[in-house]
């Protein structure tokens, strides 16, 4: 008897597509994916799942325009006269000539890496957000 299966196709994002299939297939010769179970009768409950192999559609623009985007204005002088990116720097320079010894818990350090490094996976990920709604036409 032949494997019987059920297959589903979603569509989701324009040009992409989620497909699912669900089947009961004869044992084979110690076959087993991850999504497999052996039932009572014999015969094997099979469910696959495929994603398009280009999900995340990278582009090399957004990184590009995501990094100026926010190095330029995190480098103007807004706290204390100083920029976000210059007291990251700094404070990079200050740990650096302690080496090897490590930052400790309390130094200003940890605050203008988590800083900057937030605004910059921020920036990062609005830009792809709309650069891809612009050029898929969500918006």
């Amino acid at each position: 008897m032949a494997a019987m299966a059920t297959s589903i196709a979603v569509g989701g994002l324009e040009g992409s597509s989620f497909s699912f299939s669900v089947g009961f297939a004869r044992p084979q010769t110690n076959v087993r994916t991850p999504f497999s179970r052996k039932l009572p009768s014999g015969r094997r409950f099979t469910c696959q799942a495929s994603f398009p192999r280009d999900w995340l559609r990278t582009d090399l623009t957004v990184i590009g325009f995501g990094l100026v985007g926010w190095i330029a204005p995190s480098s103007i002088p807004v706290i204390n006269g100083k920029s976000l990116t210059g007291l990251f720097f700094e404070s990079i320079a200050t740990e650096l000539s302690h080496w090897p010894t490590g930052p400790a818990l309390t130094s200003q350090f940890w605050l203008w890496l988590v800083t900057w490094h937030l605004g910059l996976f921020l920036t990062l990920t609005f830009g792809q957000i709309g650069f891809k709604g612009r050029t898929e036409d969500y918006f």
